[in-house]
């Protein structure tokens, strides 16, 4: 379970099921594109370039997170994200 959700699909799917369910700020948003558009990656075999920046993304948000102190949001949206993945391996 655990390589399942480190891994860039998970992440990605995860980023825009939070930005489609508008949760994240409009910084937090700003913050995860300029970490999605940075240069320079270069994606696994099994991930697209486009699941591969997501997740770089939403990292780049965790890691800005970490680096404001912002611990209580960091696990606001790791249980949303947790919470959703539970759902969905239920269906």
């Amino acid at each position: 379970m655990a390589v399942e959700r480190v891994c860039a699909e998970f992440q990605s799917s995860a980023v825009h099921k939070l930005i489609d369910d508008n949760v994240l700020s409009e910084q937090e948003t700003e913050v995860y594109k300029r970490g999605r558009n940075a240069k320079g990656i270069n994606p696994p075999k099994h991930s697209s370039v486009g699941e591969y920046r997501s997740a770089t993304g939403l990292e780049a948000l965790f890691g800005f997170l970490k680096l404001t102190d912002r611990t209580d949001r960091i696990e606001e949206l790791f249980s949303l994200i947790w919470d959703t993945a539970e759902k969905d391996s239920k269906q």
